[in-house]
């Protein structure tokens, strides 16, 4: 049975050394759950392309660590992004076998929306 959480969360992102002779943006982020998952994450990000053109992709990795309902544990999630001719593509998916404590064996997908003043919302699919 698929269960739902619901909420925002709060980003911070760091530039951190760039990758492969300047080719690759690295940034450093951390989130702060609120909702129906509460909790923190951080991790990291890769980019290429012209961020400042809008014609790039990027894929990061992150912890999340926090209570998901009634449970507590931590799990990854795996972020896949492109920007492209003013249209954005946006993929998030739960890492296989990364749960752990009580969120051991989740699988799901992330669904973000950004509203115009930049809250960012979530709708997150998962199984347990």
């Amino acid at each position: 049975m698929t269960d739902k959480a619901r909420g925002s969360f709060d980003v911070t992102m760091r530039p951190g050394p760039a990758e492969l002779d300047g080719a690759v943006t690295r940034f450093e982020l951390s989130k702060t759950f609120h909702g129906d998952l509460e909790g923190t994450g951080t991790g990291v990000m890769l980019s290429g392309g012209d961020l400042q053109a809008g014609e790039a992709g990027y894929v990061a990795i992150e912890t999340v660590q926090g209570h998901l309902g009634e449970r507590q544990g931590r799990f990854a999630l795996q972020q896949f992004g492109s920007m492209h001719a003013g249209s954005q593509a946006l993929h998030y998916e739960v890492v296989p076998g990364s749960g752990s404590s009580q969120l051991a064996g989740i699988v799901g997908s992330l669904h973000l929306d950004i509203d115009e003043d930049g809250t960012h919302n979530y709708e997150l699919d998962y199984e347990l």
